[in-house]
């Protein structure tokens, strides 16, 4: 049956510019649709609410059988999950939560303006090359306190890192993963280093406050040190890179839209939020059940791997009304974007800070800026999907 192929064509790369068709089906075709693969998938809105919420639901891939070693703590669960997060949220809490991200709204928009200036008519820019990538890569190094100079060292990694996480319809290990890992150990290893140097001296970074706790009970191991900080930085700008670009791509495509936020600056914020649901930055998610549960009268067994599509949900009629159509002024919008549970994305604060600042800024090039290739080249990746470059014509 056709329904049972649907991740397959789902993360087939021919569907990366318009998987909305597919989330359609997805939901038309019942709340669970199994493939052929064992796997199942979940496209109802309140569905996937439920499960993120659900304490069954695993985040862990040794939940179902997997072979994993030193995981970051978004794979893990609770009590090890809730500890790690706790520890690797702790730079950002009280006192230094306001002052730490907050406090980085001017730095964002100075940065902004730098990435900007050489946007001038005529030009041709890639907003992805040029724009989108630098800031948030610039923010979240400012943040750990990597040096400006390392800051291009992150592409090649975050690039094999990116690839090996996608939600694929087999499971065999491959060239992909393997250099996923390598990336993740030398990216690890050089952010490790970074913190044994700042141990006695410290700055206002965030690997400083790690490697400089003063209390044994909370301080991370090295392994946990390493995980911590390559989940930080790759979560830190992945998702932001596909906020802001889908965001850019959306409004080129509607300038009445562009238009009414020009006209009303006021929106903006509402306006990112619309685009969380509108074009998401993470489509999907796996969880594994525990133990055998219920969804919408059907039985998921332990083990199983489900994935919660998060593109569709936001896309459910049932929940959004009309919700193919971009409304920046939406009244309500209650979306998936930033995931739910205990996953929730812990930097949803900074993504919103850096996608409006960057919005802001960009909206003036916009109104008189041609698109050149529509729909543009995507990134490889399914799960965390966005286009892998925006040409424009200022």
């Amino acid at each position: 049956m056709d329904s049972e192929t649907l991740l397959a064509r789902i993360t087939d790369y021919a569907s990366r510019p318009d998987p909305y068709p597919l989330y359609a089906e997805l939901r038309e075709a019942g709340h669970i649709v199994w493939q052929a693969g064992g796997s199942c998938l979940v496209g109802g809105y309140h569905d996937i609410a439920a499960l993120l919420h659900d304490p069954r639901m695993s985040a862990d891939p040794r939940t179902k059988g997997e072979v994993a070693h030193e995981l970051p703590f978004l794979r893990l669960d609770d009590p090890e999950h809730h500890r790690l997060r706790t520890l690797a949220m702790r730079p950002f809490g009280p006192p230094h939560s306001p002052r730490r991200v907050d406090g980085m709204r001017g730095e964002i928009v100075r940065i902004t303006e730098e990435l900007l200036a050489p946007f001038e008519a005529g030009r041709q820019v890639d907003v992805v090359d040029d724009f989108a990538y630098p800031l948030p890569v610039a923010v979240i190094c400012r943040l750990l306190g990597v040096p400006r100079e390392d800051e291009p060292l992150f592409r090649a990694w975050s690039d094999a890192i990116v690839a090996s996480a996608d939600v694929r319809p087999d499971e065999d290990a491959t060239a992909t993963d393997k250099a996923g890992e390598q990336a993740r150990m030398e990216m690890g290893g050089y952010l490790v280093h970074l913190a044994e140097q700042r141990r006695g001296h410290p700055g206002d970074d965030m690997l400083s406050a790690f490697a400089n706790e003063p209390d044994p009970a909370l301080r991370l191991t090295r392994e946990e040190l390493a995980q911590t900080a390559v989940l930080l930085l790759i979560a830190g700008h992945e998702t932001t890179v596909n906020l802001i670009t889908n965001g850019v791509l959306t409004l080129m495509r509607r300038p009445e839209q562009l238009d009414l936020l020009r006209r009303e600056p006021e929106l903006l914020p509402r306006a990112v939020e619309e685009l969380l649901r509108f074009e998401p930055p993470v489509h999907m998610r796996e969880r594994i059940p525990r133990a055998d549960v219920e969804v919408a009268g059907h039985r998921i067994p332990e083990g199983t791997s489900v994935i919660l599509v998060l593109g569709s949900g936001n896309h459910d009629p049932r929940r959004f009304c009309d919700p193919d159509r971009f409304d920046p002024a939406r009244p309500d919008v209650e979306h998936l974007g930033f995931g739910g549970g205990i996953h929730f994305c812990y930097g949803a604060p900074l993504a919103r800070l850096e996608a409006q600042a960057a919005l802001a800024a960009l909206m003036p090039r916009l109104a008189t800026a041609d698109l050149v290739q529509d729909p543009p080249p995507y990134r490889q990746n399914a799960m965390l999907r966005g286009p892998r470059h925006l040409t424009l014509r200022l």
